[in-house]
């Protein structure tokens, strides 16, 4: 009997281990992953698209982010923890399927055959790197020392003029040129990453597979056009022209 109630308190943890590294699990966890990333990408461009009602709301918006405080550093360290999943497991999904998969199929009808699928991990590699290049750009502001140093007042209150820096950093072509590259990557990405989400959790047919193919490309490079249209309207436009002091 005693062996039996520690062979049963062992089997907890380790069956939730087995399930998690199953193949299943796997599929799971790069599921959910994918759904939060995408949420707060939709999330994190309706706060950038205030950048057009003005440098008040950008900034207000910016400040009210930072008066969270811990709670804000916790939702970071929870999304770089959602990002590390989301590629160790992909990872793993991928030497899975390359184990199963030593020859070609001979016959077979698979979402991945896109363009999209066919590089989603070098597009996935070269986001990860634009990723870091931003939050190094706009988030640490290592890339020009001078975002440091802007304030501006609002409601009576000296911040930082994210607005202006927002202005002054997509003022540069090159700068401009990095991001629509990376975003376009990114819509690269998520055109299949978005289609395949279903299909991942092994929810799919034949008949509606179009149809959230469609639906996740649309949805891609819908986000693709909303924050590209920031840069542009920057540099092309003149949006915020003189913000930037």
């Amino acid at each position: 009997m005693i062996k039996s109630s520690a062979s049963a308190t062992r089997s907890g943890p380790c069956a939730v281990h087995q399930w998690i590294f199953s193949s299943l699990g796997k599929k799971t966890v790069v599921a959910v992953t994918g759904m939060l990333l995408v949420l707060f990408v939709i999330g994190h461009l309706i706060g950038n698209l205030t950048v057009f009602l003005g440098p008040d709301a950008l900034n207000a918006y910016a400040e009210k982010l930072h008066s969270l405080g811990p709670i804000l550093w916790v939702v970071r360290i929870g999304l770089l923890a959602v990002v590390g999943l989301h590629i160790f497991f992909t990872m793993l999904l991928w030497k899975e399927n390359q184990k199963a998969r030593p020859k070609k199929y001979i016959a077979s009808n698979p979402i991945g055959t896109t363009v999209f699928a066919r590089t989603m991990r070098l597009s996935g590699l070269i986001v990860l790197a634009f990723v870091v290049f931003h939050l190094a750009h706009f988030t640490a502001r290592v890339v020009d020392t001078s975002y440091q140093s802007m304030t501006t007042t609002l409601a009576g209150h000296q911040v930082h003029n994210v607005y202006g820096m927002v202005v002054k950093g997509f003022s540069s072509a090159p700068m401009v040129a990095i991001y629509v590259v990376g975003l376009f990557l990114l819509t690269f990405h998520l055109s299949h990453g978005l289609s395949s989400l279903f299909q991942t959790i092994g929810i799919t047919n034949t008949r509606i597979r179009k149809n959230y193919e469609l639906a996740g490309r649309s949805i891609a490079w819908l986000l693709f056009l909303g924050y590209t249209s920031i840069p542009i309207a920057i540099l092309v436009f003149g949006l915020g022209k003189g913000a930037a002091q």
